[in-house]
């Protein structure tokens, strides 16, 4: 797959799941809306019932009252306010005074509210409509402008409320959504009920809690998912690349001895070197050297191939580590020489004796020392040291070389990657030698690390401890 269909791909699913996002958010808010529309309306329903039951109550007192002022009654059990009885019996009639329009006056039919009554309509109508939050709720009285009942609790008045902004700010009755008039029909407009719920908006949003949580979950699963499925596509395009590499690498290390051998043995049967023993010697050491050569690259693969499954055994016994180095050190010295250069050694491990497997741990070094002469065009000035640290030793090689950039360091120690060398194309490998170290530092229970700055060199350590489990496991076998 192309990085261009995948970024296309990455694309078209990034705009799916921002718009079945968005779908989600709109019917969420929407159902939000409708929640708060039917919660509105059972409040409304609920403070229309209870002012019908004020007015009821209004009434009934009134013609209560009206038959206590007949003749006959009991006078002294009239409880109306302000009303003489001097008044009330003035020419000689009763009829003749408009007690209903005095009893319906504003004032009065507010000041005659029940406050136990008015709190149990509350609650009741609300529970009716299945309504069950905290509320407050007051009377307002428009004549004396500020609240006479709060929260079943009559209100002592003190001047105009409403000129005060901070009493307002105070008082969440001022900023109430539900207003009912009270007594609207009667003669004068006396005031109105508010209601005003804290948790409203709480409340209503639990409704829908559950599906945006799980809307939530559920796209975050999606994204997760589609976020691995991405990195796994990348990263498995980027090993493509890299394999496709080391079979053009592998095909070009293979070719050059295949053919080094076929023309060596031609030059063997030609009847003129068949006769001259020495020639006949030195093309059979040709075919053996290369022979070698490929024998030692099929090794590194199926080493690589061992290690990866887990199926590598390691042959610990007691190494001195100086040793090792300074033997790898032999072997490289002619490459390097042959550049102009020269290898250096520090070795201040002491003791310098561990307990590893000899082959794999030259083969590291050796890995390291060909690494540091091949990324080193010109005049190669490398440096191996080795010290004692605590629970083991650490050994490191600086070069001189090319240097990595920050990206190459990323990766450097993954199976098949190869650090670009720009115009640089002598460079030979099939991208497992630096992942082979990491492996066989690792088997033995150590750490590998590398610094390095384009242009100016790298510097490979790793670190071996003096005892591994697995060396005395080993052991125990």
């Amino acid at each position: 797959m192309s990085k261009r269909a995948i970024w296309t791909i990455i694309i078209i699913m990034t705009l799916g799941l921002f718009g079945v996002g968005m779908i989600q958010l709109f019917w969420i808010q929407k159902s939000v809306t409708l929640d708060e529309k039917n919660f509105n309306d059972k409040v409304r329903i609920a403070l229309n019932n209870v002012k019908e039951r004020l007015k009821i109550d209004a009434e009934s007192r009134y013609y209560e009252s009206k038959e206590l002022l007949t003749p006959g009654s009991n006078i002294g059990k009239i409880i109306t306010k302000d009303i003489k009885v001097s008044d009330l019996r003035q020419n000689n009639s009763i009829r003749d005074l408009d007690y209903k329009s005095y009893y319906f006056s504003g004032e009065n039919l507010l000041e005659s509210i029940d406050i136990k009554n008015l709190d149990i309509y509350l609650k009741k109508e609300l529970l009716i409509q299945g309504i069950d939050l905290n509320y407050e709720y007051g009377v307002y009285s428009i004549q004396e402008k500020a609240y006479i009942i709060e929260n079943g609790s009559y209100s002592a008045v003190i001047g105009d409320t409403t000129k005060s902004s901070n009493v307002a700010a105070m008082n969440p009755l001022y900023k109430a959504e539900f207003v009912i008039p009270l007594f609207a029909d009667a003669i004068t407009d006396p005031g109105h009920i508010n209601l005003f719920f804290p948790t409203k908006k709480r409340f209503i949003w639990s409704s829908v809690m559950p599906i945006l949580i799980s809307s939530i979950i559920f796209t975050a699963l999606i994204l997760i998912c589609f976020s691995y499925t991405v990195y796994v596509i990348l990263r498995q395009k980027k090993v493509s690349e890299m394999k496709t590499d080391f079979i053009n690498n592998m095909t070009h290390e293979f070719k050059t001895p295949i053919a080094t051998i076929s023309l060596a043995s031609d030059s063997i049967l030609s009847p003129s070197i068949l006769s001259n023993t020495d020639k006949v010697k030195r093309f059979i050491g040709i075919i053996k050297q290369e022979n070698s050569r490929m024998l030692s690259q099929v090794e590194k693969v199926l080493q690589m191939a061992q290690i990866e499954k887990e199926d590598a055994t390691l042959k610990y016994m007691s190494v001195d580590i100086n040793d090792l180095v300074s033997d790898a050190v032999i072997n490289a010295e002619l490459k390097v020489q042959a550049k102009g250069g020269h290898i250096s050694m520090n070795l201040e491990a002491d003791p310098s004796v561990i307990s590893c497997d000899p082959t794999h741990i030259s083969n590291i070094i050796n890995n390291l020392l060909d690494n540091a002469e091949k990324y080193t065009p010109e005049n190669p000035q490398i440096l191996i040291t080795t010290k004692t640290v605590k629970d083991g030793i650490d050994i490191a090689i600086h070069d001189n070389g090319i240097g990595m950039s920050r990206e190459s360091l990323k990766h450097i120690f993954e199976k098949f990657y190869r650090v670009h060398t720009g115009n640089l194309h002598n460079v030979k490998g099939f991208g497992l030698g630096l992942s082979y170290v990491k492996a066989i530092v690792e088997a033995h229970e150590g750490r590998v690390s590398v610094k390095s700055e384009f242009g100016k060199g790298s510097t490979f350590s790793f670190f071996l401890p003096t005892r591994s489990t697995n060396a005395k496991r080993n052991q125990a076998l």
